[in-house]
């Protein structure tokens, strides 16, 4: 069976000028490295596409895949990491992990809190401000919280994300219009433990994997988990596996909450909780970094007692389940796509 592996190499992206952050979503050689050779090992035929400009070429070339395994995140607009799986779709060739409205409700934060709040999930009351003016009408009970609506990996999250008066809320609102030119998610500061929850398999099928409480060490940036803190993680943050009642609740949450979205596959969850103990939904990742050693998901499966290589096995075989994929070489489909 050809495993195809689309992904975007920060490599790739250096060379026109971008920053670090700003590929920071993006993959390293060493993390395709082994996500290559770990679906190999599997017993699949990998083959490397790379970003959605190369999926279109080798596309337009007639090349097809069983199964695309998709990590590509895209670099402009709010559906960016809809690109693949649009095109994916059109060629009807399966891949693993969210389809295009999944990925453009959760990217961005705001319809995601929507949707699960629609569904009876809490999330903290929040606002978004697309210009300076909306603040005049915002009305929320400081601290707040303020952070990009449609980016990850923590970027443009701080210490001064942590907002305590209207002088800090313009400049902080102001600084992200600018720096990231989309609108600002301002949301009520939820002053409890943070957990991430990571969740494999679809529907009624789809399990909680591991609840990953986030701790921050004494060297790391307060209030939250910043672009800082998870670039630095090993030597900022402390990730503890946490199956007291408060955590298996955050788990609840969580996976009422990818139902609510229609996460599939595989993905993880940012929760939040508040004074009196109640986990609140933050925002969905639902394609979430995969490096063994240095993404929260691979990290909290690790500590639940799962290996890198059965959860990506398992992730193969939520999307060949789904797809009805069978374990035997598929016919794939030569013929030249007309519109």
């Amino acid at each position: 069976m050809k495993i195809g592996l689309t992904y975007d190499l920060k490599d790739d992206y250096k060379g026109l000028g971008l920053s670090e952050e700003q590929i920071a979503e993006f993959d390293s050689p060493e993390t395709i490295n082994i996500i290559e050779k770990t679906i190999s090992d599997l017993g699949y035929e990998v083959v490397r596409i790379g970003n959605v400009k190369n999926l279109i070429k080798l596309l337009a070339q007639g090349q097809r895949w069983d199964l695309v395994f998709n990590i590509a995140e895209g670099l402009n607009g709010l559906a960016r990491e809809a690109q693949v799986p649009i095109l994916l779709d059109i060629y009807e060739i399966p891949y693993t992990f969210s389809p295009p409205e999944v990925l453009i409700n959760t990217l961005d934060k705001s319809i995601a809190k929507i949707l699960v709040r629609q569904a009876g999930v809490p999330t903290p009351d929040f606002a978004t401000i697309k210009q300076i003016s909306d603040l005049k009408n915002l009305n929320l009970n400081f601290p707040l919280f303020a952070k990009p609506l449609a980016e990850g990996t923590g970027k443009g999250i701080s210490a001064n994300s942590h907002i305590k008066n209207k002088a800090e809320l313009k400049t902080v609102c102001k600084d992200l219009l600018e720096k990231f030119k989309q609108p600002v998610l301002v949301e009520t500061f939820l002053s409890g433990r943070e957990f991430t929850v990571g969740i494999v398999g679809n529907g009624a099928e789809c399990e909680v994997i591991g609840i990953l409480e986030v701790i921050l060490k004494e060297n790391a940036e307060d209030y939250c988990h910043s672009y800082t803190n998870k670039e630095n993680c090993e030597e900022l943050v402390e990730y503890k596996i946490s199956y007291d009642a408060e955590a298996l609740k955050a788990g609840e949450t969580a996976k009422k909450a990818w139902l609510a979205l229609g996460g599939r596959d595989a993905g993880r969850l940012d929760l939040r909780s508040d004074d009196k103990g109640i986990p609140h939904f933050m925002e969905a990742n639902p394609l979430a970094g995969i490096h063994p050693t240095h993404s929260d998901l691979p990290i909290l499966a690790t500590q639940a007692g799962i290996e890198y290589k059965e959860l990506i096995r398992r992730i193969i075989d939520a999307a060949k389940k789904r797809n009805s994929i069978k374990d035997i070489q598929l016919k794939i489909q030569k013929s030249e796509f007309k519109g």
